[in-house]
């Protein structure tokens, strides 16, 4: 209830987060929420713009005693991933997310929570509310469509801001300082194909992958969880080489950068060989949970009798299909060889729909490497032209390239320390796609760093907030206010 979140301490961050969450806001549809924040910062008599692709700027002056600081600029995204459980009614373009309290967590309801980037919006909007915490001159930019392109990052012109600092609050662990960020691409792949009637006496058979984590497709990539359009291939693959499964229709995973959760199959199998591909079935469903009972405990994979489809996929483009997605790379493709225990590239089968004679199959390429990033996505491309398809690379963005010198990363690490009894923080790159990298471009000289609270399961209905964290983390953006380095 808004009531048992708004109650929460610190209540500046937790009220200015329940109000954030009960304006709609998926990515694309940010229109509600652009006005929200834009009402907000007019009816604080700030400075208060709209830039031509949507992002907010707010600007308030420094507090008294705060006027000889570099300015800095706070940044958080106004859009959040909407992703629900299959079993969840929900409109995320009518509808604010239902929230709970959970022991030390919130969550929502069936739903993604939206703390990623929503506490980090409401973190600035309580600063800019509030009238007694410390700060420079300050410019909140609130970008829009992260989670779907960053085309609002990459819409930001230069010469708007002024800040000299920019502090990204985009980042999901509170002992955690990012100092770099990987770049990405986006891979589609998509044919035509002349459909074939389905062989007579043949039988229907809808297939479904269903209850895995998900999850967010760079900071948990490296975790090898399961990927529903991985293995559903798999399944459909063994079937059809054994007993001639025929392929009908595909629906699979849904946003590009969360881990493909459910899979669903329609396909027919001759009547003679039912038992057998029963059988057959039964077996690799038993030997891929058997693989996965740790990582993904509530992993169903099942199959149901259902009418036999009236069209199916001919077996040239099946079996080139089937044997494409089993060599398209998933998950980890090259560790960084500089940094310890980072993710340098990866990829995410993130959509795989066969429907009425089309195949898309849509994939998320990331790396802090441009050059790996390009092999990378011309292995994939590869992989699907040897099945004829056409393969397009769009939504490019670059990475941020970690700046060890940072002059706000030498203010924060001891910072850090002297409020956590001298524990060090982790300064490192991460392998998800912040906005850092892409406003660097036309603002090259603002120092740039990203921190936040405890974000798990993000780009997932399982997404939670924690509630310890939170404290920890507002104590240490008061702090870091107050602490910004005077101008030169």
């Amino acid at each position: 209830m808004s009531s048992e979140i708004r109650a929460l301490e610190p209540k500046a961050l937790w009220n200015k987060f329940a109000d954030l969450n009960a304006v709609p806001r998926p990515s694309k549809r940010e229109e509600k929420v652009i006005r929200f924040i834009k009402d907000f910062g007019k009816n604080l008599g700030l400075e208060t713009m709209e830039d031509e692709v949507g992002n907010v700027i707010i600007r308030k002056p420094a507090s008294q005693g705060m006027e000889d600081r570099k300015p800095i600029v706070m940044q958080s995204h106004l859009d959040m991933v909407h992703q629900k459980n299959n079993a969840t009614t929900f409109d995320f373009e009518t509808q604010g997310i239902v929230m709970y309290v959970d022991g030390d967590w919130v969550k929502a309801k069936g739903t993604t929570l939206g703390a990623d980037n929503g506490l980090g919006v409401a973190t600035i909007m309580a600063i800019l509310e509030s009238e007694d915490i410390a700060h420079p001159d300050l410019e909140a930019l609130f970008t829009i469509d992260e989670e779907t392109g960053m085309t609002g990052a990459k819409g930001l012109k230069g010469g708007l801001l002024k800040g000299q600092i920019l502090l990204n609050l985009d980042t999901e662990e509170d002992d955690e300082i990012g100092v770099g960020c990987a770049g990405g691409v986006d891979v589609t792949a998509t044919r035509t194909y002349s459909v074939s009637r389905t062989p007579e006496h043949s039988l229907g058979y809808l297939l479904e992958v269903k209850g895995l984590q998900g999850g967010h497709s760079g900071m948990q990539i490296h975790e090898g969880l399961g990927n529903a359009n991985k293995l559903m291939n798999r399944i459909l693959f063994d079937c059809y080489e054994k007993y001639g499964l025929r392929i009908s229709e595909i629906d699979g995973g849904s946003l590009r950068n969360a881990i493909p959760r459910e899979s669903k199959a329609t396909v027919s199998i001759l009547e003679s060989k039912m038992i057998y591909f029963e059988a057959e079935i039964k077996k690799r469903i038993k030997n891929i949970k058997g693989e996965y009972k740790s990582l993904e405990p509530d992993l169903d994979i099942t199959f149901s009798k259902t009418h036999a489809p009236t069209t199916v996929m001919p077996t040239d483009v099946q079996e080139n299909l089937i044997r494409s997605l089993y060599a398209a790379c998933n998950g980890v493709y090259r560790m960084s060889p500089d940094i310890p225990d980072l993710v340098e590239t990866s990829n995410n089968i993130a959509r795989v729909v066969v429907k009425e004679g089309h195949i898309k199959i849509g994939c998320l390429t990331r790396s802090s490497v441009e050059s790996s990033k390009w092999d990378l996505a011309n292995a994939l491309r590869s992989a699907f032209e040897l099945m004829d398809c056409e393969v397009e690379f769009s939504g490019d963005y670059p990475g941020w390239a970690p700046n060890m010198d940072s002059a706000i990363l030498k203010v924060m690490v001891p910072i850090y320390e002297r409020l956590n009894n001298g524990k060090k923080p982790h300064v490192a790159a991460c392998h998800a796609g912040l906005e850092c990298g892409i406003l660097g471009q036309n603002y090259p000289d603002m120092d740039m760093i990203s921190f936040g609270p405890n974000i798990k399961g993000a780009h997932s209905p399982d997404e939670r907030a924690q509630i310890s964290s939170a404290q920890k983390y507002w104590r240490f953006v008061l702090e870091i206010l107050r602490n910004i380095p005077k101008a030169n």
